[in-house]
């Protein structure tokens, strides 16, 4: 029996359907992962004997023009990355990173608009007018707690905060998203000096994302129609080898979930009612879920926002922070609703009140199979990455401290493969809504090295060094080239639409974000507005947003006693 047999029992299974089940049943347990995993076998492609096409990247003047602007401005554009990873503004703050962002835009000929679907942070840039309209990507959060050093392979944190009692990492872009928007914006600028320079007709548009690290910026973005008019995205993500994404990944809820209660001293409880007790109880109770509830394709996990501080004092407030991920978002909502009766039970168990907030949904990724093998093309005539031996002693070096094997980085590409029959769960990326929208089509570029997961200190070691420099650099070649081949080759355009409209066809997409939901928002620095041009808060958007307060009474141990005389 083939790989491809046994990944098409395990994928039955996951639908919960037997081995003899048809298509046509898979279609029917769940459209949506039959659109991304189960159209590549119904139209026949087969791991074992897939091929990529070649000659599909043209050799250009116009890609040319990209390229060379690419290579002649690293300066500025790996500028971009290190100053964006300096500044490592966490989700939905990204003042400065956004505005550093902006203003290559703005140096290179586009305009931009700020405040896309309310988020300060967000901006639509633009240039050209009328011919397709191509997207690009820009992401600059960074994340908590991943705070490190550049080019240091020990564990050294660039901002330690220093508390007797619990001491804390500051931020860090343990997911190169500084390399990431430094990479989608030079490959959007190189384009466009395509277009100038040779009187092409099209448009490209780069979104700067607020957010992604809590999948929050394009999902709403998307139900706001900021993403409408696009004939394609390109996007890009850094990670440990170099390949065209063509898989799916994981839709996600995310919600926290507050425990009320009444306060008091530690040492005479009797009577307080703690919201950590709920939080640790709903942890708890779902971590019960896990066994015969959640699928090989399902995840969940959490964090403890506000626990208290310090042990004598019952904290009557506590918030725990869940994503919720499966294969699609009716399998999604189907291990999101199971958490929410936990957070109820927890809330009862307790004596507390629970303040329920859903916060983002993003659906899973609706990979291109044309976009991905343009991408492919393009990527083994331009190279990999070119790491230099500093490079990949750094590399080893790290994968030393954290205990992998000491390979350094990767020399070559990664074969594009078809994606496993069988999906088995993994990371989401709010890219994925755009997909439904529009053809995507996704590489990764090694920016860090192999066997260290991203949300690593790891990766913060090397995103401002050469590695993240080489990486963003080849991301930016490879997106710009096949972008003006998708301009000048309006066939390769045409294919990735078909597909994607071959691929959707039984799908309706709708947001899963309920109307009326509002982000969750900061409000910016008076400079920063202004500089921007906006206004605080921005429409249909409450602020300050309401307080959740305990208002708990304190409980009892039994009926009251007569006064003692």
């Amino acid at each position: 029996m083939n790989d491809l047999h046994v990944g098409r029992r395990r994928l039955l299974k996951m639908f919960g359907l037997s081995a003899t089940a048809t298509t046509a049943a898979i279609l029917q347990a769940d459209p949506v992962l039959a659109a991304t995993l189960g159209y590549d076998e119904v139209t026949g492609v087969s791991p074992t004997g897939y091929r990529p096409p070649t000659r599909l990247a043209a050799d250009t003047e116009a890609k040319a023009t990209a390229l060379n602007w690419i290579d002649n401005h690293t300066g500025d554009i790996t500028k971009l990355s290190d100053e964006v990873w300096k500044h490592a503004e966490l989700s939905l703050r990204e003042w400065q990173s956004s505005l550093a962002t902006a203003r290559l835009l703005e140096d290179n000929g586009f305009s931009v608009k700020w405040g896309s679907a309310g988020f300060p942070t967000a901006f639509v840039a633009t240039y050209g007018n009328g011919g397709p309209v191509l997207g690009f990507n820009a992401e600059y959060d960074a994340l908590p707690g991943l705070s490190q050093k550049s080019g240091v392979p020990d564990h050294d944190p660039l901002v330690y905060n220093y508390d007797a009692y619990g001491p804390s990492y500051g931020a860090g872009h343990g997911d190169a998203h500084n390399a990431l928007g430094a990479g989608g914006t030079a490959a959007a600028i190189a384009v466009a000096q395509a277009i100038r320079a040779h009187g092409l007709k099209a448009t490209v548009k780069l979104f700067g994302s607020a957010g992604e690290e809590q999948l929050v910026g394009k999902a709403y973005a998307v139900k706001a129609g900021v993403y409408d008019g696009l004939d394609a995205f390109l996007d890009w993500h850094p990670f440990n080898i170099t390949v065209p994404f063509w898989n799916t990944t994981s839709a996600l809820l995310s919600a926290t979930f507050t425990f009320l209660g009444a306060s008091g001293h530690g040492g005479s409880p009797l009577g307080n009612k703690s919201g950590l007790d709920g939080a640790l109880l709903m942890a708890t109770m779902s971590e019960y879920l896990r066994e015969k509830n959640v699928a090989p394709s399902g995840r969940f996990h959490y964090a403890i926002i506000n626990g208290g501080g310090a042990p004598n004092v019952t904290p009557d407030m506590c918030s725990i922070w869940f994503f919720v991920r499966e294969g699609s978002p009716d399998r999604a909502r189907v291990l999101y609703d199971k958490i929410v009766e936990c957070a109820k039970a927890a809330a009862q168990a307790s004596q507390t009140r629970l303040v329920h907030r859903f916060h983002a949904g993003t659906w899973n990724l609706l990979a291109n199979k044309a976009g991905a093998e343009l991408l492919n093309d393009n990527m083994r005539q331009i190279g990999a990455p070119k790491f230099t031996d500093d490079d990949h002693a750094l590399a080893k070096a790290i994968q030393k401290s954290l205990g992998r094997p000491e390979v350094g980085m990767p020399t070559d590409l990664t074969p594009l493969t078809p994606p496993a029959a069988a999906y088995t769960g993994g990371l989401s990326t709010d890219t994925a809504d755009i997909s439904w929208q529009a053809p995507t089509a996704v590489l990764l570029s090694a920016a860090y090295p192999p066997g260290i997961p991203n949300h690593n200190w790891g990766v913060t070691a090397t995103a401002a060094t050469n590695i993240g420099h080489q990486a963003l650099l080849s991301a930016a070649r490879y997106l710009a080239a096949s972008a003006v081949d998708l301009i000048e080759q309006p066939e390769l355009l045409d294919a990735m639409q078909q597909e994607f409209k071959d691929r959707k066809a039984a799908v309706k997409w709708t947001s899963m974000i309920p109307d009326g939901t509002q982000p969750p928002l900061y409000e910016p620095p008076a400079d920063f507005l202004q500089e921007t041009n906006q206004y605080w808060p921005p429409p249909a958007v409450q602020w300050p947003v309401p307080q959740v307060v305990a208002t708990e009474q304190l409980g009892t141990t039994g009926p009251n006693l007569p006064p003692v005389t």
